[in-house]
């Protein structure tokens, strides 16, 4: 007997930024301290490793003992995604049977990303490998969409395919296109299949309208409140004002690197510099940037109790 499919997450699951040290070590007691922090803040869950959480710049010995440091301090697994996406297939399998083995929720997994312009049928078969390889009761997936970051998207024929051949291990669609009109038309052809969760916060209302019960974001490492508000009162009476608050928290990043930058946000939201330090190739804020985006910071007067 087939056992019952996982149910997708809900609420949001914050894309956790990687605290480091001094030599870009992964802090794992800030980490840890980090994700419970965001749970007791209302976060439905965390997720460590995606883009947001500079995932592909660690190895996989790094993702496996970050992983096991989280739940030995305290995270519970099960409220935990991994991105487990690699270049090579062999390690994207590796980091996906060690984190379902651990009881985690699900795994974020993009298609293999080094070779540009490959064929549906390439990622499809990268997919069908990772799935078969990292197969048990408990896998539980969440196809990784960010085209302009990876340059290698998933088109509907390779989602339909994987889910008609994997509808267990499938669990929903993580869209970080930043395209309203893409996000939509995948809810259209998939939402009564898989939730289609995005990534780009001021599209959570139009989402939420069609199903969509929550998302991986990476303004919830600061404003968890917010962004949850986005997705589950999108007709709320507060939405227009939320809306147009997380609107001016992107405004406040525009023209920097997106993840130091938003480091940068958490060096001053816990007076803790340790906070800008990122991995190559990404480069920390300058102190001319930094002191920019703390005359942003304050303008905003963020609320630690509603943000």
């Amino acid at each position: 007997m087939t056992s019952p499919k996982k149910p997708a997450f809900v609420g949001i699951w914050t894309a956790m930024l990687t605290p480091l040290d001094a030599a870009q070590q992964i802090d794992l007691d800030a980490f840890a301290a980090h994700a419970k922090r965001l749970l007791a803040a209302g976060c439905g869950g965390v997720t460590a490793f995606g883009t947001t959480g500079e995932g592909p710049s660690f190895s996989v010995a790094e993702r496996m003992a970050a992983v096991e440091g989280l739940i030995a301090r305290g995270v519970p697994a099960e409220r935990l995604i991994v991105g487990t996406s690699c270049t090579a297939v062999p390690e994207t399998v590796a980091l996906t049977r060690h984190a379902t083995a651990l009881g985690v929720h699900g795994c974020l997994v993009l298609a293999p990303f080094y070779f540009k312009g490959v064929s549906d049928q390439g990622i499809i078969d990268s997919f069908r490998q990772i799935l078969d390889q990292s197969m048990s009761p408990e896998l539980a997936v969440y196809l990784y969409h960010i085209p302009q970051v990876t340059g290698v998207p998933l088109s509907h024929h390779v989602i339909r395919t994987l889910f008609n051949a994997y509808p267990q291990q499938i669990l929903g669609i993580k869209d970080s296109q930043c395209d309203q009109a893409h996000s939509l038309a995948l809810a259209g052809a998939f939402m009564k299949d898989l939730t289609v969760y995005v990534g780009f916060e001021p599209d959570l209302p139009a989402l939420g309208r069609l199903g969509s019960t929550g998302a991986i974001s990476g303004l919830a490492n600061f404003v968890p409140r917010l962004v949850h508000r986005l997705v589950s009162e999108p007709d709320g009476p507060g939405a227009v004002r939320d809306l147009q608050r997380v609107k001016d928290v992107l405004a406040m990043l525009d023209g920097f690197s997106l993840m130091p930058a938003l480091k940068a946000v958490m060096a001053e939201r816990d007076a803790n510099h340790a906070w800008l330090t990122v991995r190559a190739p990404l480069v920390a804020v300058t102190s001319s940037e930094h002191a920019e985006l703390r005359r942003r910071l304050l303008a905003l007067a963020l609320d630690p109790l509603k943000d």
